[in-house]
């Protein structure tokens, strides 16, 4: 379709490196000696949340990509994709907010409980912002393809903002992360299997 395909470009390469936040939860490295026991439990219980959510950001990535470079789809076919992978991001990223906030602040750490609370706070928003992207995609009238493509490059250019979230919420888990935290989380064997993920760019 002419009329949409340089507007999926567009949203695809605004898309590009979503997964990149989680990956910030894996630690590279570690101690021999390693951290408190309580600390690996609770880097455990937030690691072993992590490789479903990768996996399923990841595919929603994968499928944005494709669906970027369909020329032949229908704006419902489009709306579909799009609608389902953003729903699916922010189905993860708030998997992944709610496995921190469950997990409670990090013991023993000094000002544990406010990073770990940011943490949350910041993946939670960018669940909100792909919840919305996905309320956008699914109002989109399909029968107009001038309006369906209008709308989106509404949809790209509102992914500048979820960039800086992205950003955002990265810095806040690095954050988390620090010092014993990232010792805990590097022995971990859930969050060592995301750090050899190809895609992964943090650690």
């Amino acid at each position: 379709m002419e009329g949409t395909n340089p507007v999926n470009k567009k949203l695809a390469a605004a898309l590009s490196g979503g997964a990149a936040l989680v990956v910030a939860l894996s630690g590279c490295g570690g101690k021999d000696d390693g951290p408190d026991p309580k600390l690996q439990a609770w880097a455990k219980s937030v690691c072993d949340a992590v490789p479903a959510q990768d996996a399923k950001i990841k595919a929603a990535n994968a499928v944005i990509d494709k669906t970027a470079a369909d020329t032949t789809g229908t704006p419902d076919e489009l709306q579909k994709a799009y609608a389902q992978a953003f729903q699916d991001m922010s189905d993860g990223y708030k998997a992944i907010a709610a496995a921190i906030g469950d997990a409670g602040a990090p013991p023993g750490v000094d000002g544990g409980a406010k990073r770990q609370q940011d943490a949350v706070k910041n993946i939670d928003g960018l669940s909100a912002s792909y919840a919305d992207l996905e309320k956008k995609v699914d109002a989109l009238d399909t029968k107009d393809q001038g309006k369906f493509a209008t709308g989106l490059h509404d949809v790209a250019t509102e992914m500048k903002d979820l960039e800086k979230q992205s950003r955002n919420g990265t810095e806040a888990l690095k954050n988390l992360e620090q010092g014993d935290v990232k010792e805990a989380i590097a022995e971990q064997a859930s969050c060592k299997k995301i750090s050899a993920s190809p895609s992964a760019t943090v650690g």
